[in-house]
């Protein structure tokens, strides 16, 4: 009876990503072995097998291997693991890179919001400060995929915040240096399929009538009433109140589209008020030095109201614009005007408030509530 083969575990850095090696004697049976432990690959570079380490299960490993292989993970135990620390996106140090040239010209040309560009530009500056010293023009697919992996693995980094960042990368790629769109196929994560907050109408209303300051509680009326966003709010200017036809427009919203959006006669009192009192120059909703009303004293002015009114949970501007599209779902509008209301492109994000509306359930009835819980 023959010995059996020994492979010999290893860490190492391949490609700016931890692996563990797998070195043996050419053996079909081992290669088979291998493909079963995920993420394993070979590598011509390094002449060996290797693993992603965040895939690595030493128990695993030795299951397959247990009747076909010994193990020889003794320097596995020995390695110093800080060999690595230096690579992670998180330890960059906090050096001053600046952008490529063009880079924030050609955002500013192609009219991308201020928002939008601020992003662009930190995550771009980032991805810039790793790859220091390097020629970016020159990056391959693999290593920006592999910079990509490094931000999910050590910074947690969300699926949103995972797209604004190939966003970033690509624009450069694609737009300041001209490139096809196909040039990088870098990979996208998996949308999340999470169901927005929504609250119901007794909450809503118990926070517009425990609010006494009229800019508040007609801010909070208008967005919940339109189902607006919170940069379309600060947006709006007082010529865009048309009281006459009853419509509110609103400008360049996401997407840079124009929308009209029905006024409620009730809001619109509200806004008469809140007119008299602060008498705005330009903008619907002013801060004190005349100027757009901030995106932070919006959050806050929505929260105070949310505790005032005790609401248990967590309630954001966002909140209010689910809530209106929910609430008319639930009293029966048709989800075509719901969604040219939002300014949704496609009905099938509209669609996802047909999960949180209280008509899905229908009659139903629950077989528990037939049943004696001994507790009368």
């Amino acid at each position: 009876m023959s010995a059996k083969p020994s492979i010999v575990l290893k860490r190492a850095m391949y490609q700016r990503q931890k692996v563990v090696l797998f070195s043996f004697e050419y053996d079909t049976e081992l290669i088979e072995g291998l493909k079963q432990l995920p993420g394993s690959r070979w590598s011509d570079a390094m002449g060996c097998w290797y693993q992603p380490e965040n895939y690595f299960d030493l128990s695993k490993t030795f299951d397959i291997f247990k009747s076909k292989a010994w193990l020889d993970y003794s320097k596995l135990k020995k390695e110093n693991n800080t060999q690595y620390e230096h690579n992670k996106p998180k330890d960059v140090p906090k050096i001053k890179v600046d952008l490529p040239d063009g880079y924030m010209e050609k955002l500013f040309q192609k009219r991308y919001s201020e928002n939008t560009q601020r992003v662009y530009a930190n995550f771009f500056r980032k991805f810039a400060t790793y790859f220091r010293g390097e020629n970016l023009d020159e990056l391959s697919a693999e290593q920006i995929n592999e910079y990509i992996l490094l931000l999910i693995q050590y910074e947690n980094i969300s699926s949103s915040k995972q797209n604004q960042i190939i966003n970033a990368v690509k624009f450069y790629y694609e737009h300041v240096l001209g490139r096809d769109k196909q040039y990088f196929a870098i990979d996208r994560p998996r949308k999340d399929k999470k169901l927005p907050d929504v609250l119901s109408k007794a909450e809503v209303e118990k926070m517009l009538l425990l609010t006494q300051n009229i800019k508040h509680k007609s801010l909070m009326a208008l967005i919940y009433s339109c189902g607006l966003r919170r940069s379309e709010v600060i947006n709006l200017k007082c010529e865009d109140i048309d009281s006459k036809r009853m419509l509110i427009k609103i400008r360049g919203a996401k997407g840079k589209k124009d929308r009209y959006i029905p006024l409620s006669g009730g809001v619109l009192d509200l806004l008469r008020r809140h007119y008299k009192e602060e008498r705005p120059s330009v903008w619907l909703f002013q801060g004190q030095k005349g100027g757009q009303y901030s995106p932070t004293s919006i959050v806050n002015a929505i929260k105070n109201a949310a505790a005032r009114a005790k609401v248990k949970k967590r309630v954001y501007p966002h909140i209010l614009r689910h809530s209106f599209a929910t609430h008319h779902l639930e009293q029966g509008t048709d989800l075509r005007f719901i969604q040219v209301w939002l300014g949704h492109e496609s009905s099938k994000t509209t669609e996802i408030y047909t999960h949180v509306s209280q008509n899905i359930f229908g009659n139903f009835k629950n077989p528990i509530d037939d049943m004696d819980l001994g507790d009368k």
